[in-house]
């Protein structure tokens, strides 16, 4: 499995622990070995410009994702073909306002919105209630597992 991981922010960013997640994330979704992902850490500043560029929405948000070859997620049997996963851009800043209102770590953000991104470039959504259920629900234990074997490590 190719992850870049490039950080363009002032902020310290574990990008071991983003990489240990991303990884564990795609295993868990059946991902195929030879997928490429890209994630990116941008400042405030970067993140608005995507954010009306692509969304047309004021600001910054907190992560943005960019599909590339519209992967879908493998089964146990079958891995997902391979190819480009797509681009995951996170803005540390925001995502250390979010921890803060939430009460957690900014890494711990990190990861979720990480998680969340990879979950967006595989075709998951968050739109209809039914969509989100499913979508929190699959980050939600994909988060839990990945904490579970990185405290049993």
């Amino acid at each position: 499995m190719s992850i870049e991981i490039n950080n363009e922010t002032e902020i310290s960013v574990d990008e071991a622990r983003v990489l240990r997640l991303a990884t564990f994330a795609l295993n868990e979704l059946h991902i195929h070995p030879q997928a490429d992902l890209a994630i990116v850490f941008v400042d405030e500043p970067a993140m608005e410009v995507l954010h009306i560029e692509w969304m047309d929405e004021p600001g910054p948000t907190d992560v943005l994702s960019f599909p590339m070859d519209e992967l879908r997620p493998g089964t146990e049997g079958e891995l997902t073909p391979a190819g480009l996963l797509g681009d995951i851009v996170v803005c540390p800043q925001v995502a250390a306002k979010q921890a803060e209102a939430a009460g957690h770590e900014t890494i711990n953000e990190i990861l979720l919105l990480t998680t969340h991104g990879i979950l967006h470039l595989l075709g998951f959504d968050h739109a209809e209630p039914e969509e989100e259920k499913e979508m929190f629900g699959l980050q939600k234990a994909i988060l839990e597992s990945f904490y579970a074997a990185e405290s049993a490590a």
